[in-house]
Protein backbone atom coordinates (compact mmCIF):
# COMPACT_ATOMS: atom_id res chain seq x y z
CA UNK A 1 0.00 0.00 0.00
CA UNK A 2 1.28 3.15 -1.16
CA UNK A 3 2.05 6.22 1.54
CA UNK A 4 0.51 9.61 0.08
CA UNK A 5 3.54 11.47 -0.50
CA UNK A 6 2.44 15.21 -2.18
CA UNK A 7 3.30 18.59 -0.90
CA UNK A 8 -0.01 19.25 0.67
CA UNK A 9 -0.17 16.23 3.05
CA UNK A 10 3.67 16.71 3.65
CA UNK A 11 2.87 20.73 4.91
CA UNK A 12 -0.49 19.53 6.94
CA UNK A 13 1.76 16.98 8.76
CA UNK A 14 4.07 19.39 9.43
CA UNK A 15 2.07 21.34 10.76
CA UNK A 16 0.09 19.07 13.41
CA UNK A 17 3.69 18.28 14.54
CA UNK A 18 4.98 21.67 14.96
CA UNK A 19 1.52 22.42 17.06
CA UNK A 20 1.87 19.50 18.83
CA UNK A 21 5.47 20.57 20.21
CA UNK A 22 4.74 24.85 21.18
CA UNK A 23 1.03 24.20 22.49
CA UNK A 24 0.68 22.92 26.17
CA UNK A 25 -1.11 19.88 26.66
CA UNK A 26 -3.01 22.41 29.60
CA UNK A 27 -2.50 26.10 29.62
CA UNK A 28 -2.50 27.73 32.79
CA UNK A 29 -6.02 29.13 34.29
CA UNK A 30 -6.30 32.62 34.45
CA UNK A 31 -6.82 34.35 38.30
CA UNK A 32 -7.91 37.41 38.83
CA UNK A 33 -6.41 38.10 41.79
CA UNK A 34 -8.53 40.43 44.79
CA UNK A 35 -5.92 42.36 47.06
CA UNK A 36 -7.45 44.54 49.70
CA UNK A 37 -5.77 46.95 51.88
CA UNK A 38 -7.37 49.40 54.33
CA UNK A 39 -5.69 52.51 53.09
CA UNK A 40 -6.62 54.95 50.83
CA UNK A 41 -5.17 55.28 47.60
CA UNK A 42 -2.61 58.09 48.42
CA UNK A 43 -0.94 55.62 50.94
CA UNK A 44 2.47 54.46 49.67
CA UNK A 45 1.27 50.87 50.16
CA UNK A 46 -1.17 51.00 47.77
CA UNK A 47 1.64 51.89 44.77
CA UNK A 48 3.89 49.46 46.35
CA UNK A 49 1.25 46.71 46.06
CA UNK A 50 0.14 47.68 42.78
CA UNK A 51 3.98 47.77 41.58
CA UNK A 52 3.68 43.93 43.23
CA UNK A 53 0.96 42.88 41.06
CA UNK A 54 2.07 44.38 38.00
CA UNK A 55 5.07 42.29 38.51
CA UNK A 56 2.64 38.80 39.17
CA UNK A 57 1.11 39.75 36.23
CA UNK A 58 4.09 40.25 33.97
CA UNK A 59 5.82 37.08 35.42
CA UNK A 60 3.10 34.85 34.80
CA UNK A 61 2.60 35.66 30.85
CA UNK A 62 -0.71 37.37 32.05
CA UNK A 63 -2.42 34.62 33.97
CA UNK A 64 -2.15 36.19 37.50
CA UNK A 65 -4.09 39.26 37.26
CA UNK A 66 -5.24 41.37 40.19
CA UNK A 67 -7.56 44.35 41.22
CA UNK A 68 -6.81 46.30 44.11
CA UNK A 69 -9.71 46.93 46.87
CA UNK A 70 -8.02 50.28 48.94
CA UNK A 71 -9.96 51.84 51.68
CA UNK A 72 -11.43 48.73 53.49
CA UNK A 73 -14.15 48.24 50.82
CA UNK A 74 -14.05 44.43 51.64
CA UNK A 75 -13.94 44.55 55.32
CA UNK A 76 -12.67 46.31 57.90
CA UNK A 77 -8.66 46.94 58.91
CA UNK A 78 -9.41 44.53 62.00
CA UNK A 79 -10.60 41.98 59.89
CA UNK A 80 -7.83 41.25 57.18
CA UNK A 81 -6.37 38.43 58.49
CA UNK A 82 -10.06 36.30 58.52
CA UNK A 83 -10.34 37.91 55.01
CA UNK A 84 -7.57 36.23 53.30
CA UNK A 85 -7.91 32.95 55.33
CA UNK A 86 -11.43 32.71 54.48
CA UNK A 87 -11.15 33.88 50.53
CA UNK A 88 -12.88 37.42 50.95
CA UNK A 89 -9.95 38.75 49.61
CA UNK A 90 -6.89 36.25 47.71
CA UNK A 91 -4.37 38.94 49.62
CA UNK A 92 -4.57 41.19 52.30
CA UNK A 93 -2.95 43.81 54.50
CA UNK A 94 -3.12 42.55 58.06
CA UNK A 95 -1.88 44.22 61.04
CA UNK A 96 -1.57 41.38 63.83
CA UNK A 97 -1.21 44.20 66.47
CA UNK A 98 -4.97 45.24 65.90
CA UNK A 99 -5.50 41.65 67.51
CA UNK A 100 -4.24 41.44 70.90
CA UNK A 101 -2.81 38.31 71.82
CA UNK A 102 -3.81 36.49 68.27
CA UNK A 103 -0.37 36.45 66.98
CA UNK A 104 1.99 36.82 70.16
CA UNK A 105 5.18 35.86 68.25
CA UNK A 106 5.63 38.70 65.24
CA UNK A 107 4.31 41.09 67.99
CA UNK A 108 8.33 40.92 68.82
CA UNK A 109 8.34 43.98 66.00
CA UNK A 110 6.35 46.33 68.30
CA UNK A 111 8.24 45.82 71.15
CA UNK A 112 9.51 49.65 71.95
CA UNK A 113 12.95 50.56 70.27
CA UNK A 114 13.72 47.18 68.60
CA UNK A 115 14.12 48.44 64.80
CA UNK A 116 16.27 51.92 63.72
CA UNK A 117 15.36 51.24 59.92
CA UNK A 118 12.14 50.37 57.99
CA UNK A 119 14.01 48.88 54.94
CA UNK A 120 16.34 46.86 56.99
CA UNK A 121 13.90 46.18 60.24
CA UNK A 122 11.54 44.76 57.12
CA UNK A 123 13.78 42.16 55.84
CA UNK A 124 15.18 41.20 59.17
CA UNK A 125 11.22 40.93 60.44
CA UNK A 126 10.72 38.98 57.01
CA UNK A 127 13.80 36.43 57.60
CA UNK A 128 13.17 35.88 60.91
CA UNK A 129 9.47 35.51 61.08
CA UNK A 130 9.55 32.68 58.18
CA UNK A 131 10.64 30.46 60.44
CA UNK A 132 7.76 30.98 63.22
CA UNK A 133 4.55 31.98 60.71
CA UNK A 134 3.24 28.67 60.30
CA UNK A 135 2.68 28.47 64.26
CA UNK A 136 0.28 31.10 64.18
CA UNK A 137 -0.77 32.11 60.81
CA UNK A 138 -1.40 28.74 59.52
CA UNK A 139 -4.46 29.30 58.05
CA UNK A 140 -2.42 32.16 55.29
CA UNK A 141 0.08 32.07 53.17
CA UNK A 142 2.68 34.43 54.32
CA UNK A 143 3.65 36.62 51.50
CA UNK A 144 6.17 39.38 53.46
CA UNK A 145 6.65 40.52 56.75
CA UNK A 146 7.65 44.36 57.45
CA UNK A 147 7.37 47.57 59.28
CA UNK A 148 6.78 51.02 58.89
CA UNK A 149 9.59 53.98 59.59
CA UNK A 150 10.36 54.06 63.39
CA UNK A 151 8.19 57.20 65.22
CA UNK A 152 6.98 58.45 68.01
CA UNK A 153 4.07 60.00 69.71
CA UNK A 154 2.21 63.45 68.76
CA UNK A 155 0.11 65.03 71.39
CA UNK A 156 -2.44 67.90 71.60
CA UNK A 157 -2.19 68.09 75.42
CA UNK A 158 1.69 68.70 76.26
CA UNK A 159 5.01 67.54 75.08
CA UNK A 160 5.99 63.93 76.07
CA UNK A 161 9.49 63.25 76.94
CA UNK A 162 9.40 60.74 79.33
CA UNK A 163 7.16 57.87 80.27
CA UNK A 164 5.47 59.30 83.47
CA UNK A 165 4.26 61.80 81.03
CA UNK A 166 1.63 59.59 79.99
CA UNK A 167 0.04 59.18 83.07
CA UNK A 168 -3.68 60.89 83.30
CA UNK A 169 -3.23 60.98 79.04
CA UNK A 170 -5.53 59.41 76.72
CA UNK A 171 -3.85 57.88 73.71
CA UNK A 172 -4.48 55.80 70.74
CA UNK A 173 -2.10 53.41 70.62
CA UNK A 174 -0.64 51.79 67.60
CA UNK A 175 -1.15 48.26 68.71
CA UNK A 176 -1.68 46.05 71.85
CA UNK A 177 2.07 46.33 72.61
CA UNK A 178 1.93 50.47 72.64
CA UNK A 179 -1.41 49.78 74.62
CA UNK A 180 0.42 47.79 77.44
CA UNK A 181 2.85 50.83 77.69
CA UNK A 182 0.49 53.47 78.17
CA UNK A 183 -1.53 51.74 81.23
CA UNK A 184 1.99 50.62 82.78
CA UNK A 185 2.51 54.48 82.77
CA UNK A 186 -0.89 55.35 83.95
CA UNK A 187 -2.57 56.28 80.73
CA UNK A 188 -5.58 54.85 79.30
CA UNK A 189 -5.76 53.78 75.53
CA UNK A 190 -8.75 54.92 72.66
CA UNK A 191 -8.88 52.50 69.96
CA UNK A 192 -9.66 53.89 66.76
CA UNK A 193 -8.33 52.58 63.14
CA UNK A 194 -6.35 55.23 61.02
CA UNK A 195 -9.23 56.77 59.48
CA UNK A 196 -10.71 57.46 62.66
CA UNK A 197 -7.72 58.76 64.60
CA UNK A 198 -8.16 62.32 63.53
CA UNK A 199 -11.78 62.50 64.73
CA UNK A 200 -11.24 60.70 67.93
CA UNK A 201 -7.93 63.89 68.34
CA UNK A 202 -10.53 66.12 67.32
CA UNK A 203 -12.93 65.54 69.65
CA UNK A 204 -10.67 65.40 72.70
CA UNK A 205 -11.98 61.69 73.13
CA UNK A 206 -7.91 60.80 72.41
CA UNK A 207 -4.91 63.08 73.56
CA UNK A 208 -2.21 62.18 71.88
CA UNK A 209 -1.40 59.31 69.08
CA UNK A 210 1.24 56.90 68.19
CA UNK A 211 1.45 57.01 64.31
CA UNK A 212 4.04 57.40 61.51
CA UNK A 213 5.10 60.92 60.55
CA UNK A 214 4.13 61.23 56.94
CA UNK A 215 0.84 59.49 57.66
CA UNK A 216 0.06 61.91 60.19
CA UNK A 217 -0.03 64.43 57.77
CA UNK A 218 -2.21 62.10 55.29
CA UNK A 219 -4.44 61.41 57.56
CA UNK A 220 -4.23 65.23 59.13
CA UNK A 221 -2.86 64.20 62.75
CA UNK A 222 -0.97 67.30 62.24
CA UNK A 223 -3.76 69.59 61.93
CA UNK A 224 -5.00 68.45 65.66
CA UNK A 225 -1.67 68.17 67.45
CA UNK A 226 1.14 70.30 68.26
CA UNK A 227 4.18 68.27 70.24
CA UNK A 228 6.00 65.43 68.09
CA UNK A 229 8.46 63.20 69.61
CA UNK A 230 11.33 62.54 66.83
CA UNK A 231 12.59 58.89 68.28
CA UNK A 232 12.93 55.63 67.38
CA UNK A 233 10.25 54.63 69.96
CA UNK A 234 8.06 51.62 68.27
CA UNK A 235 7.43 50.50 64.99
CA UNK A 236 4.62 48.50 63.57
CA UNK A 237 4.90 44.89 61.80
CA UNK A 238 2.02 44.13 59.57
CA UNK A 239 1.66 41.39 56.54
CA UNK A 240 0.29 40.29 53.31
CA UNK A 241 -1.11 37.49 53.44
CA UNK A 242 -2.28 35.41 50.81
CA UNK A 243 -5.49 32.73 50.32
CA UNK A 244 -4.09 29.20 50.86
CA UNK A 245 -7.10 27.76 48.73
CA UNK A 246 -6.37 29.88 45.64
CA UNK A 247 -2.85 29.41 45.86
CA UNK A 248 -3.44 25.92 45.88
CA UNK A 249 -5.48 25.82 42.63
CA UNK A 250 -2.74 27.28 40.76
CA UNK A 251 -0.34 25.66 38.57
CA UNK A 252 3.28 24.40 39.76
CA UNK A 253 4.73 27.87 37.30
CA UNK A 254 2.06 29.85 38.61
CA UNK A 255 3.14 29.34 42.16
CA UNK A 256 6.42 29.73 41.35
CA UNK A 257 5.53 33.10 40.32
CA UNK A 258 3.83 33.74 43.68
CA UNK A 259 6.66 32.45 45.83
CA UNK A 260 9.05 34.53 43.79
CA UNK A 261 7.10 37.58 45.18
CA UNK A 262 6.53 36.67 48.52
CA UNK A 263 10.75 36.58 49.76
CA UNK A 264 12.65 38.67 51.89
CA UNK A 265 13.78 41.01 48.80
CA UNK A 266 10.28 42.05 48.21
CA UNK A 267 9.51 42.87 51.67
CA UNK A 268 12.47 45.15 51.80
CA UNK A 269 10.83 46.60 48.31
CA UNK A 270 7.70 47.77 49.99
CA UNK A 271 8.90 48.47 52.53
CA UNK A 272 11.35 51.04 50.84
CA UNK A 273 8.68 53.31 49.26
CA UNK A 274 6.49 53.36 52.54
CA UNK A 275 9.95 54.01 54.46
CA UNK A 276 10.79 57.66 52.31
CA UNK A 277 6.99 59.12 52.38
CA UNK A 278 6.99 58.35 56.21
CA UNK A 279 10.75 60.52 56.55
CA UNK A 280 9.65 63.44 54.51
CA UNK A 281 6.61 63.69 57.35
CA UNK A 282 9.21 65.02 59.84
CA UNK A 283 10.35 67.95 57.88
CA UNK A 284 7.11 68.45 57.07
CA UNK A 285 5.62 68.76 60.02
CA UNK A 286 8.57 70.73 61.44
CA UNK A 287 7.67 73.18 58.37
CA UNK A 288 4.45 73.73 59.75
CA UNK A 289 3.66 76.98 62.15
CA UNK A 290 3.17 76.06 65.89
CA UNK A 291 4.30 72.57 65.97
CA UNK A 292 6.86 71.28 68.18
CA UNK A 293 9.02 68.92 66.81
CA UNK A 294 11.97 67.41 69.43
CA UNK A 295 14.31 64.87 70.26
CA UNK A 296 15.00 62.93 73.29
CA UNK A 297 17.89 62.20 74.82
CA UNK A 298 20.15 59.86 76.22
CA UNK A 299 18.81 59.71 79.89
CA UNK A 300 15.28 59.99 78.53
CA UNK A 301 15.87 57.21 75.79
CA UNK A 302 17.35 55.03 78.78
CA UNK A 303 13.64 55.72 80.91
CA UNK A 304 11.82 54.57 77.81
CA UNK A 305 13.68 51.31 77.58
CA UNK A 306 13.86 50.70 81.35
CA UNK A 307 9.44 51.29 81.39
CA UNK A 308 9.36 48.99 78.14
CA UNK A 309 11.16 45.66 80.33
CA UNK A 310 7.83 44.47 81.52
CA UNK A 311 6.19 44.32 77.50
CA UNK A 312 9.34 41.81 76.99
CA UNK A 313 8.12 39.65 79.72
CA UNK A 314 4.94 39.75 78.73
CA UNK A 315 5.83 39.03 75.16
CA UNK A 316 7.55 36.27 76.68
CA UNK A 317 4.64 34.31 78.34
CA UNK A 318 2.69 35.13 75.67
CA UNK A 319 4.93 33.52 73.02
CA UNK A 320 5.74 30.44 75.81
CA UNK A 321 2.19 29.88 75.80
CA UNK A 322 2.32 28.85 71.67
CA UNK A 323 5.23 26.03 72.84
CA UNK A 324 7.70 28.12 71.77
CA UNK A 325 11.27 29.01 73.96
CA UNK A 326 10.61 32.66 74.15
CA UNK A 327 14.45 33.19 74.98
CA UNK A 328 15.53 31.72 71.64
CA UNK A 329 12.66 33.16 69.77
CA UNK A 330 14.06 36.53 70.77
CA UNK A 331 18.06 36.10 70.50
CA UNK A 332 17.03 34.54 67.04
CA UNK A 333 15.05 38.17 66.57
CA UNK A 334 18.13 40.59 67.80
CA UNK A 335 20.71 37.98 65.99
CA UNK A 336 18.82 39.00 62.88
CA UNK A 337 18.12 42.74 63.33
CA UNK A 338 21.78 42.46 64.03
CA UNK A 339 22.87 40.37 60.97
CA UNK A 340 20.23 43.05 58.73
CA UNK A 341 21.76 46.31 60.67
CA UNK A 342 18.33 47.02 62.01
CA UNK A 343 19.02 46.96 65.66
CA UNK A 344 18.44 50.19 67.58
CA UNK A 345 22.31 50.78 69.36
Amino acid sequence: MKTCSSPLAHAAASLVLALAVTTPAHADQTFNLKISLWGPTTHPLYASMKEWADSVEKDSNGTLKSTLYPSQQLGKAFDHYDMARDGIADMTYVSPGYQPGRFPIIAAADLPFMINDAVKGSEALDAWYRKYADREMKDVKLCVAFVHAPSGIHSRARKIVLPTDLAGLKVRPADSTIASLVTSQGGTNVQASAFEARDVLEKGVADAITFPWGSSVLYGIDQVTKYHMNAPLYVSGFVFAFNKSKYRRMSAAQQKVIDNHCNTEWAGRVAKRWSDFEEAGVAKIAAEPGQDVYTLDAQQIEAWKKAALPLHDSWAKAVQKTGMNPKAVMQDFQDTLQRYGAAVK
